[in-house]
């Protein structure tokens, strides 16, 4: 009996944990959503950034390897806790491809309101994320419903 109690207690610390990232993503939306208009609105030039780019790039090769290599150990092991986390992995290979381009628009065509652009881009995709989380759905439950 205790071995299902510690089962019963694992997922709703769990749940909880989901929840608090979500609302986490979600105040993080809101935080780039709130610098992205402001610095659209009054033109603020982001600095340009070498070892962003550099970073930036580093992501988008070690991101997708990682995230297969955590989607196969989860499989192996039928951890659905380590197959989310390789969904989030992949979320943030979308969010560093969004990040290169708005980095390389400002670095080599002087377009700085591809900063904050790139930033709103991001928003509803974070956002997503955090209403699935807040509402204690892991990331396989919110693709699927």
């Amino acid at each position: 009996m205790s071995v299902d109690a510690e089962v019963h207690e694992r997922e709703r610390n769990k749940k909880r944990a989901v929840k608090v990232v979500g609302v986490c993503f979600l105040a993080l939306a809101a935080y780039i959503a709130y610098e992205s208009v402001r610095d659209l609105w009054f033109g603020r030039t982001p600095e340009h950034s070498t070892p962003g780019i550099i970073l930036a790039c580093v992501s988008l090769v070690v991101m997708p390897l990682l995230s297969r290599v955590k989607q196969k150990v989860g499989r192996a092991l039928g951890s659905s806790a380590m197959q989310a986390d390789a969904k989030q992995t992949e979320f943030c290979t979308y969010l560093s491809t969004i990040l290169l381009a708005a980095l390389l628009l400002n670095t080599f065509f002087g377009l700085w309101w591809a900063d904050p652009v790139a930033g709103l881009t991001m928003v509803p995709i974070i956002a997503k994320e955090g209403v699935g989380g807040s509402q204690g759905k892991t990331c396989e439950e919110c693709r699927t419903g």
